[in-house]
């Protein structure tokens, strides 16, 4: 991931909802950056054409480098190498961790979902995914969320892997510090934020102040 200067050890992942009015996303998103420190941004759009990922890839992308910010797009490692993205994400339904990799190249970031399994994550960790996503460990509007996840499977992985980790699914401000706690590398958030009743920018501040207080 893209570091800022003194990172707190937990960071926010900023995701994208499923669907974006793009001008008015382009200001959230910049509200949001303004917030506090956010390590990265996935854009995730479901049931759009390819040319729509590619416009608000083109329009996103440029607020997310001028704030050191990585870009990253859900499930399509081409499209992510067609406009310049840092990286790509995918799940166990979109293809292997390896056809993934020949299509995004060797100098991109690489992720891969892992639902609750141990044995997944340890096949892409090996595989060499650059981080293993965790979840859902709460309930969801963003997605339909096919496994839960316990807490304690971050523990596990931080006593026994090096590749970083990612817990999503259903993260708010309320509920993110025993996941923090727990030893997640990034939290992924999507509602948390872009719902937040005082607006985006606070949401990253206030998930901010908890990452930095990680025990």
């Amino acid at each position: 991931m893209v570091q800022s200067s003194d990172p707190p050890d937990c960071r926010l992942y900023l995701i994208t909802p499923p669907r974006i009015e793009l001008a008015r996303f382009a200001d959230d998103l910049t509200r949001a950056l303004d917030g506090g420190d956010v390590a990265c941004i996935q854009l995730r759009l479901k049931d759009v054409t390819d040319d729509v990922i590619k416009r608000a890839a083109e329009a996103l992308i440029p607020i997310a480098r001028r704030r050191n910010v990585a870009f990253i797009i859900n499930d399509r490692p081409d499209l992510a190498r067609i406009t310049g993205a840092d990286g790509a994400h995918i799940g166990q339904s979109d293809m292997t961790y390896a056809e993934a990799r020949k299509i995004l190249g060797t100098d991109r970031i690489l992720g891969v979902t892992c639902h609750n399994s141990r044995h997944l994550a340890m096949e892409a960790a090996e595989a060499g995914a650059d981080y293993v996503a965790f979840g859902a460990f709460f309930p969801t509007l963003t997605k339909d969320a096919s496994t839960y996840a316990a807490p304690e499977l971050l523990s596990w992985w931080q006593e026994t892997f090096l590749t970083p980790c990612v817990a999503i699914g259903g993260i708010t401000v309320g509920n993110c510090s025993v996941l923090i706690d727990a030893g997640a590398d990034f939290i992924a958030v999507s509602g948390g934020v872009w719902n937040y009743p005082q607006g985006p920018e606070a949401a990253v501040t206030d998930f901010n102040r908890l990452l930095r207080k990680r025990v």
